[in-house]
Formats: C-alpha cells, sequence, structure tokens
C-alpha cells in the first residue's frame, strides 16, 4: 500500500471512530421502548387477539435491536474506555447505565411465559446487573460532592424502576423472595428519588429542553409498582388501587405538559417518552381484568394506540438523526 493509500484509510476510517467514541449509553433507552411494546401487546393479547402475533414481532425487533446496540457499546468499551469512564462520571448520564440491565429484565418477562428455560438466565443475568448497578449509581451520587440541584432529573428514576420490575418475571420463575427484596428497594429509592425531583421542578431552575422528554418517566415507577405488587401478591388490594391511581394522577400532570414537548428539539432523551407508555397500558389492562372493567381495559388500548405511534414516529426520527450525524457527536 503507498503511502497516500494509507493515509486515504486512516482517513476514511477516522469518522467511524469518533463516532463510535460518542456512542451514548442513553441509546439503550432504545430497547426499554421496544421491549416495552413488547409486553404491552402481550398485556393486551389476553383481551384482544390481535395482539398476540405483533408482540412476537416486536419481541424479534426488539432482539435484533439489543444485539445491534449492545454489540456497538461494547465496541466502544473496548476501543474508547476512557469515553465510558466519562459517561459514567456525568451526573446525568449515569443514571442511564441501568438502562442496560433493565433491558435484559425486559427481555426475560417476554420471554418467561412461553420460554422459561430461556427467560431465568438472562433474568439472572439482569437481575444482578441491576442489583450491582442500582448500588455503584446510588453511591456514586452519594459520594460525589460535585453534584448540583440542576443535575437532578426524572431520569434519576431509572435505577428504582430496574429494580420494581424485577418482579415481572421473577415471580413467575419463582424467585418469590428475591423479588421482594428488589421491590422493596426500588419503592423506597423512588419515595426518596421522587422528594428530591419535585423539590427541584418547584424551586429551581427549569429542566433543559434536551431533558425535558424524561418528565414522562414520572409515570413509570407507580404504572410498574401496581403490575408488580399485584403479581407478587396474587390480587388487587388497597395498595394496588392506590398506586395504579398515582400512575393516573401523575398520567394527568404529564398531560399538561404536552404542548411543551411539541416543541423542543428531537434527542435521544424523546425515548422516555415511549417506556412509561408502555407501563401504563400493561398496568390499565391489568387492573382492568383483576376487577372486570372494561373503562380501564379500553384506557389500556387507547394508551396501547399512542405507544405504537410513538415508537413508530421516534424510530423514524431516530434513523434520520443518526443519518444526519446529529446523535453520535461531543455534548
Amino acid at each position: 500500500m503507498t503511502e497516500a493509500g494509507g493515509e486515504a484509510t486512516h482517513a476514511a476510517m477516522e469518522p467511524a471512530g469518533h463516532w463510535l467514541e460518542h456512542l451514548p449509553v442513553t441509546f439503550f433507552a432504545v430497547l426499554m421502548g421496544l421491549f416495552g411494546l413488547t409486553l404491552a401487546f402481550h398485556a393486551a393479547s389476553a383481551s384482544f387477539a390481535f395482539a398476540a402475533p405483533l408482540a412476537l414481532a416486536m419481541l424479534w425487533a426488539g432482539l435484533a435491536t439489543f444485539v445491534l446496540i449492545a454489540a456497538l457499546y461494547v465496541a466502544k468499551t473496548l476501543r474508547h474506555p476512557g469515553a465510558v469512564a466519562a459517561e459514567w462520571r456525568h451526573p446525568v448520564k449515569i443514571a442511564f447505565f441501568p438502562t442496560i440491565s433493565i433491558s435484559l429484565l425486559l427481555m426475560s418477562t417476554a420471554f418467561a411465559s412461553s420460554y422459561p428455560a430461556i427467560a431465568e438466565p438472562v433474568w439472572i443475568v439482569g437481575m444482578t446487573g441491576q442489583g450491582v448497578l442500582t448500588i455503584a449509581v446510588i453511591s456514586g451520587w452519594i459520594s460525589h460532592r460535585a453534584f448540583q440541584v440542576g443535575h437532578l432529573t426524572p431520569a434519576w428514576f431509572i435505577p428504582a424502576v430496574g429494580n420494581v420490575i424485577v418482579p415481572l418475571a421473577g415471580v413467575e420463575l419463582g424467585w418469590t423472595e428475591t423479588s421482594w427484596l428488589f421491590f422493596s428497594a426500588g419503592m423506597i429509592f423512588w419515595v426518596v428519588l421522587l422528594t428530591l425531583v419535585f423539590n427541584r421542578l418547584i424551586f429551581h431552575d427549569p429542566i433543559p429542553a434536551r431533558l425535558f422528554p424524561t418528565m414522562v418517566i414520572l409515570i413509570a415507577p407507580p404504572a410498574l409498582a401496581f403490575v408488580a405488587y399485584v403479581r407478587l401478591t396474587g390480587g388487587v388490594d388497597p395498595a394496588a388501587k392506590m398506586l395504579v391511581s398515582m400512575a393516573y394522577a401523575f398520567t394527568a400532570l404529564v398531560l399538561v405538559q404536552v404542548p411543551k414537548l411539541r416543541t423542543l428539539p428531537f434527542a435521544l432523551s424523546w425515548w422516555a417518552l415511549s417506556f412509561p407508555l408502555a407501563a401504563l397500558s400493561i398496568a390499565s389492562f391489568t387492573y382492568g381484568r383483576a376487577i372486570a372493567s372494561p373503562l380501564h381495559e379500553a384506557i389500556g388500548l387507547v394508551v396501547l394506540a399512542a405507544l405504537v405511534l410513538v415508537v413508530a414516529g421516534l424510530a423514524v426520527r431516530t434513523v434520520v438523526a443518526a443519518l444526519r450525524g446529529e446523535i453520535c457527536r461531543p455534548d
């Protein structure tokens, strides 16, 4: 190869390396949206036959996307470990690392009913990763005195949400005590963070436009906690009713913010819209069947339809943004 040819090859490879270096961990939030839609279709399939094949199709789409994103992030870790370390030290991005373990937990939940032999090892890896990441992230929060109130957003709920997801497949797979442990941890961290987040929202500067879509995450913890609690206890009691009602209350609060959301530029944080809608849809179907309420099942169906539109729109917008080089670049 000539010297000129070598320089040309190096120049051609350089943009790819630069692109990979800036691949954000927030990309794993895409998987939460896809697997969330899978589980929402699965929840709907008990009442609506059309949803079953769609759940299967979304499961395979989610798996393919998981393989792609995981392979790229592993490549980034191997080639640019400093960039991964910088994300870990970032006051906002650190909360997105548990989206990796959450994706595995959601994947195992999708497999639990039909393929328990596959679901259990995936769940064990996801559960272990979630436990490790929860302790690591929270330890990072309480030991890093450089954090400021402005760094706090609803994205900080993600580690807590991941713990509440553990029982969704854990109970069915026979890990009941472990599921109670993670559920309890998730609930207490949610309560603490909810207080901190509202203090930040009320008494401090508004959330930056790029992160404002994370406001929708407020819906997810009570919706998922309701579904997990029902699986742990086997029925709907007053505590379960409170949880699902909290989810609807936060939904009403988020709906008021929709006009502002429409004016914001696209960023990967927009995927925060998808998973909370999936959680609300699943909770509505679960509650509707438990108390024989067609109204709540109808709510679940409406939310599911909105979720389909949101995921489709986000998928198209993400591909367009990636092709334009608007995503994998320095902040």
